[in-house]
């Protein structure tokens, strides 16, 4: 199985739109046994108390356009644990990219190669 993980800011508008609109790529192609899907933010600014917010509704909105639901999707942070767990990173932007990467060093991850 191939775990992917969409990352931006905050989880709420960019990271879920892809999560979401890749889900429904793969369902449509029936490889839904193939793969693992989700998203997360390098920030804490949409999660509040440990509650994340959930999907920005002109993002929903969007989505539920083409046919994609999100269900009950609220934002959570990428956490040290995620490395071993997921095949691809995908950042939406460079900054996010760059997040990642601090991130991980911080935590010995990235300069140890685990």
């Amino acid at each position: 199985m191939i775990r992917i993980m969409f990352v931006c800011h905050g989880n709420i508008c960019r990271s879920p739109m892809a999560e979401f609109i890749f889900k429904d790529l793969i369902k449509k192609e029936n490889l839904e046994n193939e793969f693992f899907v989700s998203s997360s933010a390098t920030s804490t600014e949409e999660i509040y108390m440990g509650i994340g917010n959930p999907i920005y509704p002109p993002a929903k909105k969007e989505l539920l356009k083409h046919g994609i639901t999100v269900g009950d999707k609220r934002a959570v942070q990428l956490k040290k644990s995620d490395y071993g767990k997921y095949d691809y990173f995908i950042g939406m932007d460079s900054y996010n990219i760059r997040n990642m990467y601090l991130y991980w060093a911080r935590t010995n991850l990235v300069l140890k190669g685990k």
